[in-house]
């Protein structure tokens, strides 16, 4: 290590994005992207924007937060919270919510980026045993001693809790933040975002970047009762007043409005998902059952990371994590139907 590293820096053990690759024809499904290109009012809102990036952007997103809140039939811009992908605002609330002092607890398979942000600001976190299916025990996460998150659909494994596990969860922790990460709830159940107005201690936090198709434009949010924004926002102007460019804002303001668009696309990724997890049953995998824009899946005798080299070769590209107790499994984005197909052909030449 440096000799002129902060304690920070040494501490920190950092998160591993999955790959990107810019092979010719390759077929990228290893990092849950939309397949889809955003709504047209998506790039006609940001080409008219594009004439006012001499200007500072809003420090506030006001109409976005306004729009956002209406969306999920809550009070107003003071529910909701915006920042630079929900990566950022999941960072954010480490910060805001969670002490150095107090062990948070999280899924045992979760999303990578939890002990990542635990690490660097020093927080103790618990990692919770799940059920034999992957599924989250919710009393597992009762009585946390500094707070709760965890992702529902939980990610990798793509299962979702049902509402009333998710109370049981906060009912059960009452003193502490409870964080429910939904990045994935568009393809899932419904939000935990109708119980904000019952409970004062949730966190919801979602991102444009899977069911919208933005990826790429970098637009996350929170949705609570206000006194957990206000410490958001206090978090967020103590680094930069600026976080989401003109671009960004527009673009996800448009995509908010485009409700028909948004529901189209939705629906054909979930129909593909369920059309693609038959097509692998077929194959000798077993495929958990997904709520989410995902499929997790082991085959019955091909170890996963020979398969993931296999298809890797031939341009196509999944998630492999190498770690127990998911080691034999293949995390793997739902695309369009001919992605699928091509997904399925080249499963079957390898198997």
């Amino acid at each position: 290590m440096n000799k002129f590293w902060s304690s920070m820096v040494k501490r920190t053990d950092p998160y591993v994005p999955g790959e990107q690759l810019n092979e010719p024809d390759l077929l990228k499904l290893n990092t849950n992207e939309n397949p889809y290109p955003p709504s047209p009012k998506v790039f006609e809102a940001i080409q008219k924007e594009t004439e006012n990036l001499k200007l500072y952007p809003s420090p506030t997103a006001d109409d976005l937060r306004t729009e956002i809140a209406s969306h999920f039939n809550l009070a107003g811009k003071e529910n909701i919270f915006i920042g630079n992908g929900s990566d950022e605002v999941l960072a954010f609330s480490f910060m805001a919510f969670f002490e150095p002092s107090e062990a948070i607890r999280f899924p045992a398979v979760t999303y990578s980026f939890y002990p990542v942000y635990a690490k660097i600001f020093d927080i103790p976190y618990v990692e919770t045993e799940l059920n034999e299916d992957f599924s989250i025990k919710p009393e597992a996460l009762f009585n946390a001693q500094g707070g709760v998150i965890f992702p529902n659909p939980n990610a990798p494994t793509s299962i979702y809790l049902p509402l009333q596990s998710v109370q049981e969860v906060l009912k059960n922790n009452p003193d502490k933040v409870v964080i429910v990460d939904e990045a994935y709830i568009d393809f899932a159940g419904e939000s935990a975002a109708t119980l904000i107005s019952e409970y004062d201690n949730l966190l919801v936090i979602q991102t444009t970047s899977k069911s919208r198709s933005l990826a790429g434009l970098r637009v996350g949010y929170a949705l609570g009762q206000k006194h957990l924004i206000d410490a958001l926002i206090r978090i967020k102007d103590s680094f930069n007043s600026y976080t989401i460019d003109r671009l960004a804002l527009a673009g996800a303001l448009a995509s908010f409005r485009d409700k028909a668009y948004f529901k189209e696309h939705t629906a054909k990724i979930i129909a593909t998902r369920e059309k693609t997890a038959e097509q692998l049953h077929a194959l000798g995998f077993s495929v958990i059952p997904s709520s989410a824009n995902f499929l997790f899946a082991k085959h019955e005798s091909k170890k996963a990371e020979e398969i993931y080299l296999s298809l890797k070769e031939r341009n196509v590209l999944v998630r492999h994590f190498g770690k127990q107790p998911i080691d034999n499994y293949l995390r793997i984005t739902v695309g369009t139907d001919a992605e699928m197909d091509r997904l399925i052909d080249t499963l079957k030449k390898i198997i």
